[in-house]
């Protein structure tokens, strides 16, 4: 099989993704990638050790993209989270079947640990320090990545909420009640007023309260 002379540290890693996008996380080899690539899986070893290493250049290359600039320092730290989170979502949604290795993959991740630096440059001006911190960074990176994988595995217009709305009222009254109302909410609407919510949590009096005894943010700065 014919095979480029050489290849930039790129292109195994965009090919990875043309398979991700494609195939799904499961259609994932170094065969498939070879074969993208239009070479010998052999000769695919010549620049990339294993399937792992195919991951990890898959994850830098999905969130390469993420602009990780600090936010105009003039806006409110809650709207400087948003915009940095906003971020976040568009690169890894572009690709969710990539999220799973996001995640798996995050502390080599230079995308990731850029992106964590600036979110922590903002909550530590806004007086978040110490544990409370850590509890807000993983709050937020919690909250990304899961609102990706539901809104892409399970979206509020999709056949289950379909299937809630025809479950026993009697039974269930509140579920089918909320999951009529869900089929008129929009992705963007469902993430943002999730983050709004979030955010709100962080910023009010209590805080992180009674998560391990962490005690409320209090004293955050606009």
């Amino acid at each position: 099989m014919p095979r480029p002379r050489s290849l930039t540290p790129d292109q195994p890693a965009a090919a990875a993704l043309a398979v991700i996008d494609r195939d799904g996380l499961t259609g994932l080899s170094m065969r498939a990638v070879a074969k993208e690539l239009g070479m010998s899986t052999m000769g695919l070893y010549r620049y990339v050790d294993d399937r792992e290493e195919l991951e990890r250049l898959v994850v830098e290359l999905v969130l390469a993209g993420v602009d990780v600039e600090p936010p105009d320092p003039g806006m409110p730290w809650r709207e400087r989270i948003e915009v940095m989170v906003r971020r976040l979502r568009d690169a890894v949604a572009a690709h969710p079947a990539t999220v799973p290795l996001a995640i798996s993959h995050r502390h080599h991740s230079l995308g990731v640990l850029r992106w964590s630096e600036a979110v922590l440059a903002v909550l530590t001006e806004a007086g978040v320090e110490g544990e409370r911190r850590v509890v807000a960074l993983r709050g937020l990176l919690s909250y990304v990545i899961g609102a990706i994988q539901l809104e892409h595995l399970g979206a509020l217009s999709g056949a289950g909420t379909v299937a809630i709305t025809e479950l026993p009222a009697a039974e269930f009254p509140h579920m089918t009640e909320t999951a009529r109302h869900a089929r008129n909410v929009g992705a963007d609407q469902e993430f943002l007023g999730g983050l709004a919510l979030l955010l709100d949590g962080l910023g009010g009096p209590g805080g992180l309260g009674g998560l391990g005894g962490l005690g409320g943010l209090g004293g955050l700065r606009a």
